[in-house]
């Protein structure tokens, strides 16, 4: 028995771009919610953010209809089999986007950034690369519990930059770590516990760049458990403070 949930997703190609490289994807059946920012020239980080969620999606179906059928990756002892299945997939895709961009000249470079949450018996499995990112609002406190893996956060943690450092960084949107980039990937994997009323948001860097945490966090609360309409008010901030990217939010309540 999987820990219910209510889902809310919706994304927007924004005000400068003409055409959306974000993906999305609620599958219901797994309880696993992912969301992708593609990047790569000529509409090929669409193809790479498109390609990973069809993995993904195409891996659990295939594990689900047919626990007997051959995995790409050998299982970690160490992980629970949830665990495994949902890092496999990822990985997975990060071998079909590395192969693809290797075989057609105008796929190279590609890659995209991937959010996931997998929902199961015990809790909740939280898997990311790159700077794509998954907050948490809980007891109205709002904070990012995934990590960015961009050239900035590596330079937060090796040195102390001021805030002002900080705002003024030339190199913001460098990330460090995306599928698609080499040909195996880390995931990083987190398990919590979810508690009553809890809800998750998950969201590319055009949400991020345009609102601020603090308002992203008075916007879940000021709609409660309303989280399609909070999902809709979220996007439409990021347009109207500029939509310099594509915009994507998934929003994940425990009721």
């Amino acid at each position: 028995m999987r820990i219910p949930v209510q889902v809310a997703g919706e994304t927007s190609v924004g005000q400068k771009r003409n055409h959306n490289e974000d993906t999305f994807s609620i599958i219901e059946e797994e309880n696993l919610f992912v969301v992708c920012d593609g990047m790569g020239g000529h509409a090929s980080g669409e193809v790479a953010s498109q390609m990973a969620v069809e993995t993904i999606k195409n891996f659990c179906k295939d594990t689900r209809d047919d626990p007997e059928v051959t995995w790409p990756y050998k299982m970690d002892r160490a992980r629970q089999y949830e665990e495994n299945r949902l890092v496999t997939a990822i990985k997975y895709a990060n071998v079909r986007i590395f192969e693809a961009a290797k075989i057609e000249p105008k796929y190279h470079g590609m890659g995209t950034t991937i959010t996931a949450l997998y929902f199961v018996e015990s809790g909740v499995y939280r898997a990311h690369v790159g700077d794509s990112r998954i907050y948490r609002l809980r007891e109205g406190r709002f904070q990012q519990i995934s990590v960015d893996h961009s050239l900035l956060n590596d330079y937060i943690k090796m040195k102390k930059l001021s805030p002002q450092e900080i705002a003024s960084f030339p190199h913001k949107n460098v990330i460090v770590r995306a599928l698609g980039m080499k040909e195996s990937v880390k995931v990083d994997v987190e398990f919590e516990v979810p508690q009553r009323d809890d809800i998750y948001l998950m969201c590319s860097d055009g949400l991020t760049d345009e609102v601020k945490d603090a308002r992203m966090g008075e916007i879940l609360m000021e709609n409660g458990p309303d989280i399609q309409t909070a999902c809709h008010t979220l996007i439409e901030e990021a347009n109207a403070n500029g939509g310099h990217d594509n915009i994507t939010c998934v929003l994940v309540r425990v009721p």
